[in-house]
């Protein structure tokens, strides 16, 4: 690792003199630029980009969840029991019909369907879900930043 990124791990990008040099920019106001860019949460993290199937995860799916009663304390509990299950690798709570949607994945669909059965199914909350298999995920890891108002 190069230069000091406050205990973080250096960004993908390369070194702070990589991306000084990519920007324009002096090495000393990349690395203050990019500290302060952290402190405001701007900056969340570096994160590497891992194939699901090194992970022993070949398939993937969506599934949309309807709990009941809606409260505050069903919500909360539930994004957190989801949250801590291995399979799942995103919980997104939502308006609409559906409460959640939860990415899971699975080293196959057998083992998919058994976390779907002996896991979900088995919450109390839940009243419904509907699941939807991913045959293939492009995901934007550079989104440009969109006009303001």
């Amino acid at each position: 690792m190069q230069g000091d990124h406050g205990g973080h791990p250096r960004p993908p990008a390369g070194s702070n003199r990589d991306i000084a040099r990519k920007v324009g920019v002096a090495p000393s106001t990349c690395l203050e630029r990019t500290r302060l860019l952290r402190e405001r949460g701007v900056i969340r993290g570096y994160h590497a980009d891992i194939a699901p199937s090194a992970l022993n995860r070949g398939v993937q799916a969506l599934v949309s969840v309807q709990v009941r009663p809606l409260s505050r304390t069903v919500i909360d509990a539930f994004k957190a029991f989801a949250a801590g299950l291995p399979e799942v690798t995103a919980v997104f709570v939502m308006a609409g019909s559906d409460d959640f949607v939860i990415h899971a994945s699975a080293q196959d669909n057998d083992r998919l369907h058994a976390f779907l059965v002996d896991r979900l199914s088995q919450r109390k909350e839940i009243v419904g879900f509907r699941t939807s298999i991913i045959f293939q995920h492009l995901a934007k890891h550079d989104p440009a930043p969109l006009p303001g108002a």
